[in-house]
């Protein structure tokens, strides 16, 4: 049995490589004399020299959960059983690398987990199994992600057996429906006041872990972590205020902003460089926060 996954990478402030989630939990179940056989490949490219290190494992079926790699047709031909991947989105909905955080900014009521066959066309291939999950527009990508993770584990065993015994039939996806999401860089967290309060809420959501979603204060950057729409009706502060304006407070929900509709309860944030925190601990040491006007630095001096 063999576990394919990516190199080692520089992580946090000390920028020290460190292994994938998938490597450290092989360690740690090897530590504990679980899968002692489980042999972990880390190749950079899936090369020669990696489909030989594959082909000694001689494997039967090749399982990809977010990977990031292609798979070219020399490499499938190592697995006699072919390739599956796990989706987390119901194809052909959301074909490409970011369906969790698609399915958050597009403020979607559901979405599901696909298994379906490796093709030359990414998220392209027939459908195994599929499940749908609804959202109550609350969840993170952090959040949905560890729940997909979760029912992928339970819906994988019952996949394999049938493939194995050749039992299960796959279905064609419907090209024709499909859709794309494509790859989130850094920046796309900013933070546009001038949008709704939910689709700025969304999009905080959508950004959680990573690239997080962020604005200015003066000439500091400052990440919002934790927020939500403040549902208290028409309020007198928010009237003639401009967007990105910092109203006030709620004592239940946080710091209150204006947004191009409606306005923003933000219960967590943090200053670039410093450490997180809850609204309060952060307004004792931001004495001059009420008031200011949020992302007013010019792209050329954002740090």
């Amino acid at each position: 049995m063999g576990l394919l996954t990516n190199p080692d990478s520089p992580r946090g402030r000390s920028n020290r490589p460190e292994p994938t989630e998938c490597a450290a939990a092989a360690a740690v179940l090897a530590a504990r004399q679980f899968f002692s056989s489980l042999v972990v490949l880390k190749p950079e490219k899936l090369d020669s020299a990696a489909r030989a290190l594959v082909a000694e494992l001689k494997p039967d079926i090749l399982v990809s959960f977010a990977y990031g790699k292609i798979f070219g047709p020399k490499f499938l031909d190592l697995f006699p059983l072919g390739g599956i991947n796990i989706h987390p989105s119901l194809l052909p909905k959301y074909r490409g690398p970011t369906p969790i955080p698609a399915a958050i900014i597009n403020r979607d009521t559901e979405t599901g987990i696909t298994i379906q066959q490796l093709a030359a066309e990414m998220d392209s291939g027939d459908i195994l199994v599929q499940e749908k999950l609804p959202l109550d527009g609350r969840e993170t990508t952090a959040s949905l992600s560890e729940t997909v993770a979760e029912k992928a584990a339970e819906l994988l065993p019952a996949v394999l057996m049938g493939i194995t015994a050749g039992t299960l039939r796959a279905r064609a996806q419907d090209h024709g429906m499909a859709t794309y999401c494509s790859l989130i860089e850094k920046e796309d967290g900013l933070i546009n006041w001038k949008r709704s309060v939910r689709e700025i809420d969304a999009g905080i959501r959508a950004f959680d872990p990573w690239p997080l979603s962020w604005t200015t204060h003066g000439e500091t950057r400052l990440f919002i972590h934790k927020a939500e729409p403040w549902l208290q009706g028409v309020s007198e502060e928010g009237i003639g205020k401009e967007p990105g304006e910092v109203l006030g407070k709620d004592k239940d929900k946080g710091i209150l902003i204006q947004t191009g509709g409606g306005i923003l309860a933000v219960s967590q944030l943090q200053y670039q460089g410093k450490k997180a925190m809850e609204w309060k601990a952060f307004l004792n040491g931001a004495r001059n926060f009420l008031g200011a006007k949020l992302g007013t630095v010019e792209p050329s001096a954002r740090n």
